[in-house]
C-alpha cells in the first residue's frame, strides 16, 4: 500500500530522536526499537493509526491488538493497559494518533445526510483496518508539520476529513456517539469527568446517577456496556493508576501512594494493587523503572 509507506516515512521522520510521543500539529506520533512494558494510562477519545508494528490495549481483560494498517478508536476516556508489542531495530514500531473532537463529529452528522446506524452495544472502543483514505488523509496531515503557515490554514481541513472518514467507515456507528449529546457514550463521558474529579472519594452511585440525569439502573446499564466495568470498578482503575505513576517517582512511599487516591488501608491498597498489575507496589515501580531504562522518573508516564 504506497500510502501506508508514505506513513511510516513521515511518522518516521517526525519521531526521529524522540523517545517519548510527540505533539506535531494536534497529532501525536511515535517510535520505538524495542516493545515496550504494558503501562496503564487513561486514554481520551483519540484515533491511533499504526503504520509499522503492532500494539494491544487491554480493556477489563479483554485485549484489543492493531498492526499495521489498522486503526484503534476509543470514543470516551477509558482506563487501558497498553504495550507494543512488535517492534526492532531493522523494523521500529511506528504509530500516530489524533483526538476526535465532538464539535466537528457534530456539525458532520448536521451537515450529511448519513443514515443512522444502530448505537453498537459493545465497548466504547474497536479495532478495523484503515482504507486507503483514511490513511492518506494522515498523510496529508503529517506533511502540514513542514510548513507552519499552510498547516495554520489546512489542517483543520483536514482534520475534519479524517473525522468524516471515520464516520463513514465500519467504526461509523460508534464514532458519531461522540458527537450526539444525548447518546450513551455522552452520558457515560459525563459519568467519567465525575468520577475523575472525585476519583480519591467515597462515591455514592446514586449522586453519580443524579449528576449526569439518569437512573441507577441505566447509568450502570450504559456505563458497563461502554468501558466493560461498574463505576466502582473505573474508579478503582483511576485510583491504581494514579498511585502508580507515584509509585514510579518514589517507589518507597507505597503507604504515601495509597492515602493519596483515597486509600485508608495500606492493606487493601496492596491487595488491589497486586491484582491489577501483578505484583506488589513497591516490586512493580521497581521493574517499570528498569524496563524503562535511564529515563527520568517522570518520563515513564509516556511510555505507550
Amino acid at each position: 500500500m504506497p500510502d501506508l509507506a508514505e506513513l511510516r516515512d513521515r511518522i518516521a521522520w517526525l519521531a526521529a530522536g524522540h523517545p517519548r510521543p510527540r505533539q506535531v500539529g494536534g497529532m501525536k506520533v511515535f517510535s520505538t526499537t524495542r516493545p515496550t512494558f504494558p503501562l496503564g494510562s487513561v486514554a481520551e477519545p483519540t484515533v491511533s493509526l499504526v503504520a509499522q508494528g503492532a500494539k494491544r490495549s487491554v480493556l477489563g481483560g479483554r485485549a484489543f491488538d492493531y498492526a499495521a494498517g489498522q486503526f484503534l478508536v476509543i470514543t470516551v476516556d477509558l482506563p487501558l493497559t497498553s504495550h507494543v508489542r512488535a517492534a526492532s531495530e531493522a523494523s521500529p514500531f511506528l504509530g500516530c494518533s489524533l483526538r476526535l473532537d465532538p464539535s466537528t463529529i457534530a456539525e458532520l452528522l448536521l451537515e450529511s445526510p448519513l443514515p443512522a446506524p444502530e448505537a453498537p452495544e459493545g465497548p466504547a472502543i474497536s479495532v478495523s483496518d484503515a482504507t486507503g483514505d483514511l490513511i492518506d488523509a494522515f498523510v496529508r496531515l503529517l506533511k502540514l508539520a513542514k510548513s507552519p503557515d499552510d498547516a495554520r490554514v489546512l489542517a483543520p481541513a483536514v482534520k475534519r476529513e479524517i473525522h468524516w472518514r471515520l464516520l463513514t467507515g465500519p467504526q461509523g456507528g460508534l464514532v458519531r456517539q461522540v458527537g450526539l449529546a444525548d447518546s450513551r457514550v455522552a452520558f457515560v463521558a459525563r459519568a467519567i469527568a465525575w468520577i475523575k474529579d472525585h476519583y480519591d472519594e467515597v462515591i455514592r452511585i446514586e449522586d453519580l446517577a443524579a449528576a449526569v440525569g439518569l437512573s441507577v439502573s441505566s447509568l450502570n446499564r450504559h456505563f458497563r456496556a461502554a468501558t466493560a466495568m461498574t463505576p466502582v470498578q473505573y474508579q478503582k482503575q483511576i485510583r491504581l493508576q494514579r498511585a502508580r505513576i507515584r509509585l514510579l517517582a518514589n517507589p518507597a512511599d507505597v503507604a504515601g501512594a495509597g492515602h493519596a487516591v483515597g486509600y485508608a488501608s495500606a492493606s487493601q491498597f496492596t491487595r488491589e494493587y497486586r491484582r491489577l498489575f501483578g505484583a506488589p507496589p513497591g516490586q512493580d515501580a521497581a521493574r517499570l523503572r528498569a524496563a524503562a531504562g535511564p529515563q527520568e522518573p517522570h518520563d515513564l508516564r509516556h511510555l505507550p
